[in-house]
């Protein structure tokens, strides 16, 4: 039996899949099989993967198109070797990755989740940037505290996980819209039963392009981010610790995603917001605050940029014209 199992969910993966796949099948470190769960493809994918014909993949098709929760949610359900990792179709393992992980779990026996360095590439696969650096080891507190004050980069791929703690926690928790936050709540989960060990090489890149974050509907990303406050707040009621953390951090954490949503919001057309304004976000944020106990340190209105995104959307003219601007000017500014 292999020792990894590395899950590839799909739907209609494209060109990204091919150059995803091939760096997966590519890998030094070769005890490992392949599961792709195919989510009723009809570019082609499922029977390109087909034809591949390595023994190291199993397809795993679905009978009917499903959602991306319950595609996901399909994680828990299939049979998996000791440790997995999950993948995005667009993603791309170094062929060392493997191997670099087997060594940092034979020198970690004791973590819960094993994670490497990685860098951050565009559509064309051109490297935008390394991750920010992080320690060899940390903690669940140690975690939290960075997740929360944006000092580590966290994205879907990368993590290696036993698919018995997996299982136990109930895998990836599908209640969130397009999984957004979902995998935050996964790392924290798992990092919170022993800790997170880090290798310092970089091992895997991160496409950054029109991603879920960016087409979700406005109410699905709010909707998101009550969830994982939710979240929280019962966390909070378990453990002290926890509390103090998100006592101390949370507001960075709520204001960074207050300032980013303000600004999704204005380039999102007006009739596709269900309603959603910057003004009433804002608001939404301070009942999110008052949950996690944290309004005494909650000023968006204080944040220069949150308060030009609340002036700009009271008025049509200056949408317009800041989303014309935003067409010649893609950089933030705000």
């Amino acid at each position: 039996m292999a020792k990894y199992s590395i899950i590839l969910p799909v739907r209609n993966g494209g060109q990204y899949v091919k150059e995803c796949v091939g760096s997966i099948l590519s890998q030094k470190f070769n005890n490992f099989n392949f599961i792709v769960l195919d989510n009723a493809s009809t570019d082609g994918t499922l029977e390109w993967l087909q034809l591949l014909n390595d023994e190291r993949i199993k397809i795993i098709p679905s009978e009917k198109s499903l959602t991306i929760e319950e595609n996901w949610g399909r994680i828990r359900d299939v049979e998996k070797n000791e440790f997995i990792t999950l993948i995005g179709h667009d993603d791309i393992l170094y062929p060392d990755f493997l191997a670099v992980i087997d060594c940092l779990i034979n020198s970690n026996p004791e973590a819960s989740l094993y994670h490497t360095h990685f860098n951050f590439i565009d559509a064309k696969s051109n490297i935008i940037r390394s991750c920010k650096p992080m320690n060899n080891d940390l903690s669940g507190y140690e975690f939290l505290k960075s997740f929360l004050t944006n000092s580590i980069d966290l994205m879907g791929t990368g993590y290696v996980m036993r698919s018995k703690d997996y299982d136990e926690i109930q895998g990836i928790p599908v209640k969130y819209p397009n999984l957004l936050f979902a995998d935050f709540e996964l790392w924290l989960n798992l990092t919170f039963k022993s800790y997170m060990a880090t290798a310092p090489e970089k091992c895997f890149a991160f496409r950054i392009h029109q991603s879920t974050t960016t087409t979700s509907g406005d109410l699905k990303l709010h909707s998101a981010l009550s969830f994982f406050i939710n979240y929280l707040e019962i966390a909070m009621q378990k453990d002290e610790n926890f509390k103090s953390v998100i006592k101390k951090y949370g507001s960075q954490f709520l204001l960074r995603y207050c300032k980013g949503y303000s600004h999704r919001l204005l380039r999102s057309d007006v009739p596709n917001r269900n309603g959603v304004t910057v003004n009433s976000f804002i608001e939404s944020t301070r009942i999110l605050a008052v949950k996690l106990g944290i309004q005494d340190d909650y000023h968006p209105e204080k944040v220069f940029s949150v308060g030009v995104a609340k002036i700009i959307d009271s008025s049509a003219i200056l949408r317009n014209m800041f989303r014309v601007f935003k067409k010649v000017y893609s950089k933030p500014f705000l």
